[in-house]
């Protein structure tokens, strides 16, 4: 169950607002002060924030400000004021949508709800992509396109170097000696043969190392193997 939390002095409206999203299936909690509002909104955990403009204590504007600090979640801001540059400021700091009062709670929880579902499709695709790429400070794996970006241009590998710096990087700061790495990567027994693997490390440091002798990235453990560094 999504939960809200309405900020909102008028005690009227706020029944009304929570009436209907709680018939609406939301999980709906209620601060009257801007103090509390605030306070509930950065300690505690909500799906989407409805926020009053006009408030006793702090203000929506300082509310919507705090919390896009620390939260990226829905902030829907509610007026009376019609004027056009409080819905620019409120709108400039952070909030996802501005309502004028008076309006139909119907709108409002039709609102809720886009974005809501918005929100969770932003999430789901944030998710997606970072199961596709990997980022490890300048350099990006894209796992569907098998490229590697080094800054943001793409640098060539052959296919066997694109998977041992897959494989590294995927398992960030262990340590794996030569024949694991040439188990893992072409798929065979080195039987004590390591210089293959000896020489694709050094392939990927001239291609990613600022400086291949002193390599900030894939660190050699002396008498271990190598270990790739995040």
């Amino acid at each position: 169950m999504k939960r809200i939390l309405i900020i909102e002095d008028d005690e009227v409206i706020v029944e009304v607002e929570k009436d209907y999203l709680e018939a609406s299936g939301f999980d709906v909690e209620i601060a009257t002060s801007g103090d509390s509002g605030l306070k509930k909104a950065l300690e505690e955990e909500y799906d989407l924030i409805i926020l009053d403009l006009m408030l006793p204590n702090t203000d929506g504007f300082e509310i919507c400000r705090q919390v896009r600090r620390e939260k990226n979640i829905p902030i829907l801001m509610l007026s009376a004021k019609k004027e056009e540059i409080d819905k620019i400021r409120g709108l400039g700091l952070g909030a996802d949508d501005y309502m004028t009062k008076p309006f139909s709670v119907g709108e409002l929880v039709a609102r809720v709800k886009a974005h809501l579902a918005r929100y969770d499709r932003l999430m789901t695709d944030n998710l997606m992509r970072q199961k596709d790429e990997i980022r490890i400070r300048g350099i990006r794996i894209d796992k569907l396109s098998r490229k590697v970006f080094l800054n943001e241009k793409e640098v060539s590998f052959t296919s066997k170097e694109y998977d041992l710096l897959l494989f590294l990087a995927m398992h960030p700061n262990r340590v794996f000696s030569k024949d694991e790495l040439f188990e893992k990567i072409w798929g065979l027994d080195s039987m004590g043969d390591n210089a293959t693997v000896t020489v694709f490390i050094g392939k990927l440091r001239e291609k990613i190392e600022p400086n291949p002798s002193k390599p900030q990235y894939i660190e050699t453990i002396w008498g271990v193997g190598y270990r790739f560094n995040v």
